[in-house]
């Protein structure tokens, strides 16, 4: 799944493999786990290829990835299975970490029906969609999908994962100079739902739904 937000390209796949990490096999069900990484020529200048261990940042994205999919999941009505999703930033332009949570869930989807046509699961697992976006106050504006350019020069910078049905997965945020106020931050999470609205309109064009 080749998922694009402007000019930021994110190869998103998820492969299921017959085993689970041995700390779950007494309690049975699924796991899903999340891999994200930017490629040597997806920045500015080259990028040092991630060879032994993921740094910070791409640890704590591969999380926020994993922790959103599982959230509308349901793990224990699949077979001992884990699902790998693996999200390579091919050209980074701003929101990478949501544009990956919104390519991760068509993947997943994709990769779900392939045990359903096998009839490896006995009842669909997914819970509801998944969309991601990012919301930024630049000059006094409030503004939503930042690029790079609106990023870097933000005073206010937030990301959100919200659930089809409206619930909130995770918002990530913070303030780039002054605090902001608590008007604004409704403003942003009001933007950002409408346009988490959007992305699951266009992931049901992708999957025919």
């Amino acid at each position: 799944m080749l998922v694009e937000a402007g000019r930021t390209k994110i190869l998103c796949t998820a492969t299921i493999t017959d085993q689970t990490p041995i700390w779950l096999h007494s309690e049975g069900g699924a796991w899903l786990t999340a891999e994200y990484a930017m490629l040597p020529g997806s920045t500015h200048s080259r990028k040092p290829r991630e060879r032994a261990r993921p740094d910070g940042r791409s640890m704590e994205i591969s999380r926020l990835i994993g922790r959103a999919l599982r959230s509308i999941i349901d793990l224990k009505a699949m077979p001992e299975v884990t699902v790998w999703v693996d999200c390579d930033v091919l050209s980074a332009d701003g929101g990478t970490r949501t544009t990956a949570i919104n390519g991760a869930y068509v993947a997943v989807f994709d990769a779900l029906l392939s045990l359903e046509e096998r009839k490896k699961i006995r009842q669909w697992p997914l819970r509801g969609q998944l969309a991601a976006t990012s919301v930024g106050i630049c000059d006094g504006t409030t503004i939503v999908d930042l690029e790079y350019e609106e990023d870097h020069a933000a005073q206010v910078d937030l990301n959100v994962v919200r659930t089809s049905d409206g619930r909130v997965v995770e918002v990530q945020g913070s303030a780039e100079g002054a605090p902001f106020t608590d008007e604004q931050l409704q403003e942003m999470l009001a933007l950002a739902r409408t346009s988490c609205d959007q992305i699951v309109e266009l992931q049901k064009s992708c999957l025919g739904l």
